[in-house]
């Protein structure tokens, strides 16, 4: 067990593929130990070979890989007796695992197939931040960073599961955001973007009718031509986990759309704002005057 509290540690779920292994790649460059977690053995074993070389070796970086279905919490309860046999201490906690679930109108959807998305998008996260949290109290700079996803802040026909378990996620880090404060734990949510991967060639193949003419268009155009940069959302996600981005907490940042690097020059008008957050929008919002009750 690693005990030296001035080595980095992050765990990252969904780590065999896509953003969660681009991510576990640049914290792993950045001289993190890395505890990584996915579901497919295989893809996740094939990790080692890729990021072990002699350098990292005579660094003594320690590189944990971990099989999970994360829709059991009873396999979360596992993952974290053998996290702590392997490491005293968590910096970084990335939960990036998600499913797409079900796509075409909820009136059509697989209600258990809606279930699952819940469990793995939403609750596996809460569960997952529940058991690590103790490895992060003792800690002065510790970050929980969720991954949000499309419809997060906005209704997404025919994603209706992943749509809501992203919002919720998003609430939940909210609420977290504020309970930890006293601990020095921050937590973030980071929307991506659309991006070229395994879950955008999904929305493709369900095609027009199933995901819906907006959504088959992006996919369409997304899997041509790249989609958002990877590399931006782990510059992101580096950011978030570093001494740089200890003031910001609570919030849900896009990776594409927000000029987050300026942030640390508007640190007072962001921290005490509802600025880049989950909130109604009432009449007064929008200059409208007839839809609020007049101030007593």
């Amino acid at each position: 067990m690693i005990d030296n509290q001035t080595r980095k540690i992050a765990l990252i779920t969904g780590a065999s593929r896509g953003l969660g292994k681009f991510s576990a790649k640049r914290f792993w460059d950045e001289g993190y130990d890395l505890f990584l977690v996915a579901q497919n053995k295989s893809k996740l074993n094939s990790i080692k070979t890729e990021f072990l070389n002699e350098q990292k070796q005579k660094q003594k970086q320690k590189l944990v890989l971990y099989t999970c279905d994360l829709a059991n919490t009873e396999n979360i309860a596992q993952l974290t007796l053998t996290f702590k046999n392997e490491f005293s201490h968590l910096n970084v906690l990335i939960n990036n695992a998600a499913i797409q679930g079900p796509i075409g109108p909820f009136l059509n959807n697989d209600f258990l197939s809606w279930e699952e998305t819940f469990k793995i998008n939403f609750l596996a996260p809460a569960f997952l931040s529940k058991s690590m949290i103790p490895f992060m109290k003792n800690l002065s700079n510790a970050s929980i960073i969720n991954l949000s996803g499309g419809g997060a802040s906005s209704p997404r026909p025919n994603f209706s599961a992943y749509a809501c378990s992203k919002t919720a996620l998003v609430r939940f880090s909210e609420t977290l955001a504020m309970e930890l404060e006293v601990f020095g734990i921050r937590v973030n949510c980071v929307a991506p973007g659309a991006m070229s991967t395994d879950m955008m060639s999904e929305i493709f193949d369900k095609g027009e009718i199933n995901s819906g003419e907006k959504e088959y268009a992006v996919a369409s155009k997304t899997l041509k031509d790249g989609g958002a940069s990877m590399d931006n959302v782990a510059n992101l996600l580096i950011f978030l986990s570093s001494n740089s981005g200890k003031d910001i907490t609570g919030k849900l940042i896009s990776a594409v759309w927000d000029n987050w690097g300026n942030w640390l020059n508007h640190l007072d008008q962001l921290n005490s704002s509802d600025i880049y957050t989950l909130r109604r929008i009432t009449g007064k919002d929008r200059d409208i005057d007839w839809g609020d009750k007049n101030d007593i």
